[in-house]
């Protein structure tokens, strides 16, 4: 007997899977959007407690991360190759996809502060852009983000002082899930240095009466040339 086979290893991932709870729980973050454990409990008609105990399951399993956010702990599938196994049982099982409704105000939701950095779904686009392009990486301590060599050049000649950023006590970049998106936007010193950049060059605008971010046509130029972000359609 072949005491490496991936036969048992197989057969629990498998079992994680097949129970119907946690079932719904792994098909609805196939959008790639985090959820609570309480949203989670509700959509597989399951007690919180219940949900607790189905998602530390899944985690054991590797099957999904959790990212403790204030009061709250947002859960989203392990990676990609998680998904695809996902949606190639989906399409076996013929099962269709559920969309993700937001019900935030679109003002609100497509770019607004979090506190002092750029949240919505302009901030989740400068979160891609920024570890697409490779200006920040995963595997800093606590699970935060590390600002590479290139992204310390790109800010730097953008005028953001590097240097004075890491010297301060702040975390220096971190993800923040999005309320709105359910998809991570870049918290920490980076984060607030780029919402002051912004702020600066009048790329956005701050509403007087709420956390609104009006981009203005000059921002949008300015966020296409240097970050590759466009207005969502």
């Amino acid at each position: 007997m072949d005491v490496a086979s991936p036969d048992p290893r197989l057969s629990r991932v498998a079992s994680a899977i097949a129970e119907p709870a946690r079932t719904r729980m792994l098909c609805t973050l196939l959008d790639g959007r985090a959820r609570t454990s309480t949203e989670l409990a509700v959509i597989a008609g399951v007690t919180p407690s219940t949900a607790s105990v189905h998602l530390a399951r899944l985690k054991e399993m590797r099957l999904v991360d959790s990212l403790p956010q204030g009061k709250h702990r947002y859960y989203s599938l392990a990676g990609a190759d998680i998904a695809r196994a996902l949606e190639a049982l989906m399409v076996v099982a013929g099962a269709p996809r559920e969309r993700f409704v937001p019900s935030t105000p679109s003002r609100l939701r497509a770019a607004r502060t979090c506190y002092d950095h750029v949240a919505g779904a302009l901030g989740v686009s400068l979160h891609d852009r920024l570890k697409r392009m490779s200006w920040l990486s995963s595997g800093a301590a606590g699970g935060g983000y590390v600002l590479t060599g290139k992204g310390s050049c790109e800010l730097e000649a953008l005028g953001v002082d590097v240097q004075e950023i890491r010297a301060s006590r702040r975390r220096l970049a971190y993800a923040c899930v999005d309320w709105s998106e359910r998809r991570p936007h870049v918290a920490g010193a980076i984060g607030a240095a780029l919402l002051l950049l912004a702020l600066r060059h009048k790329w956005v605008v701050k509403d007087l009466d709420s956390r609104v971010l009006e981009v203005t046509p000059r921002g949008w130029r300015e966020l296409k040339a240097r970050f590759g972000v466009s207005p969502q359609p």
